[in-house]
């Protein structure tokens, strides 16, 4: 699943400030190079993405006719036009939801770094589970930091990792000396025990976590960390999560895309209401007061009577909005991360995040409806109800679906494609505004593969939100 000893120097990643000086060169050298370093297996996957997309826009023109004598056969019938109804009323919801976002969005501004004398000490914990020697490339990453020195603690933790994390760990402590502090969990417990430990042992006034098979930038940081001085109702930051491993697989370059505009887009809106609802366990930063006002709570988390080991980003974010603190994000403090290559690690890092969203969904309906900070907090209830329509209408939209592939395929594949190409064009554009076109267009495929290999995600986390298990975390079978 993972890509091991990834560093900055393989990455395929271009960052808005250089990308100015990029188109800088000309189209024709361009060309030349996305040809000379064209993998078949992706350009027939980009390929075919655009002949279904453009096929099926055809079909759809050819098919007026049936999507009309559609229509009116659910107009006749009580439960169609119910069914019509509702579907209506959730696209007006939706609509008018992207351009409140897309509000929001226009409304956003990162915090500029504070001077060296206004920044506060920081615990940097790093949990590490068969990360390999990843993990000594994310400590350096760390140390190279243009932070002060003495107001960073680095705090590495093995979590009984069964490969060669420790030694690593060990070889990072030689070349690092003081600058970092390593130690070993008995047994494996889990990366909530290992970041509990991380709390309980840190003196900074900001925790930091980072994810062992992520890096940052040099002023990563103090832009994470400078919130918390420019507002003091900060109680936690998300930092700006692009894909480590994105240069030669193609679901790490699909998902570069995705992050980009869920962290770019959507977090920076949620960021104007001062309500971002997770953030990432790659880059995070949280006062340790907010920490220590829940922390107990946390670490003794519990779902349907079973303790909590997934979703501790997610749970910490959401008991530190409940104590009325502001959570926003910083967009220029970046951390790249490794993601699944492959199908199958894929889907279950999906499970997982989607089994985390309906348990503190839950959680978060027990206070976002009362006096739960001050200030405005229509935005956050806003953002609370959009998500959690996600999951009360889950079933009754993969009913629907089920039911219109098996009695009008054709219409339900071209009219699929077709929603594909009209409502990826967005991502495509902002991700090709931010960064570069040609990787832009992973954005559709990406959406294919959704729409039709990862649909059942959703449902099924539902039906096993009360499961536990990180599922990705074992080494892989050789």
């Amino acid at each position: 699943m993972k890509a091991k000893n990834t560093t900055k120097k393989d990455l395929n990643i271009q960052s808005p400030q250089n990308k100015s000086a990029n188109t800088k060169k000309s189209i024709f050298s361009r060309l030349k190079h996305i040809i000379e370093n064209a993998n078949a297996w992706g350009v027939f996957v980009m390929g075919s993405t655009f002949v279904l997309m453009f096929g099926s826009a055809y079909l759809a023109y050819i098919l007026q006719n049936d999507f009309t004598q559609l229509h009116l056969e659910r107009r006749s019938t009580l439960i169609g036009l119910i069914f019509m109804v509702v579907a209506a009323a959730f696209f007006v919801f939706k609509l008018s939801f992207f351009i409140y976002t897309f509000i929001r969005f226009l409304k956003y501004k990162a915090i500029p770094s504070v001077s060296d004398e206004e920044l506060p000490s920081v615990t940097v914990i790093v949990p590490a589970y068969n990360e390999g020697k990843q993990v000594w490339a994310t400590l350096k990453s760390l140390a190279e930091s243009d932070f002060p020195a003495h107001k960073v603690q680095l705090l590495a933790i093995d979590d009984g990792s069964k490969d060669d994390t420790w030694n690593w760990m060990l070889e990072a402590k030689k070349e690092l000396g003081d600058r970092v502090s390593i130690c070993q969990q008995p047994k494996n417990m889990g990366k909530r025990h290992a970041l509990y430990r991380g709390f309980k042992e840190g003196t900074g006034e900001i925790f930091v976590t980072v994810d062992s098979d992520s890096i940052v930038d040099k002023d990563t940081l103090r832009n994470l960390v400078s919130p918390f001085i420019v507002d003091e109702n900060c109680g936690a930051v998300a930092g700006n999560i692009r894909v480590l491993n994105n240069k030669k697989e193609i679901l790490p370059k699909m998902l570069d895309v995705s992050f980009a505009l869920s962290f770019e887009f959507v977090r920076s809106s949620e960021s104007t209401l001062n309500s971002v609802l997770c953030t990432p366990g790659a880059l995070a930063a949280y006062r340790a007061t907010a920490v220590f006002g829940c922390l107990e709570e946390w670490i003794n988390q519990t779902f349907m009577g079973q303790p909590s080991d997934i979703g501790e980003d997610r749970a910490m974010t959401n008991m530190i909005l409940k104590q009325g603190y502001h959570v926003l994000f910083q967009r220029n403090a970046f951390a790249y991360t490794n993601v699944p290559e492959k199908y199958k690690g894929l889907y279950k890092m999906f499970i997982r995040w989607g089994r985390s969203n309906v348990r503190e969904n839950i959680q978060m309906s027990k206070y976002v409806f009362t006096n739960f900070r001050k200030g405005p907090k229509a935005g956050t209830r806003l953002l609370f109800f959009s998500q959690f329509s996600r999951i009360v209408l889950c079933y009754p939209f993969v009913l629907f679906m089920l039911v219109f592939v098996f009695t009008h395929p054709l219409l339900f594949l071209s009219s699929t494609f077709l929603s594909i190409l009209v409502l990826s064009t967005f991502p495509v554009i902002f991700y090709a505004k931010r960064y570069t076109l040609i990787e832009s267009f992973w954005a559709y495929s990406y959406s294919v593969l959704y729409t039709f290999g990862l649909f059942w995600i959703t449902p099924y986390a539902i039906a096993t939100a009360s499961r536990r298990g990180w599922l990705t975390r074992e080494l892989p079978q050789k």
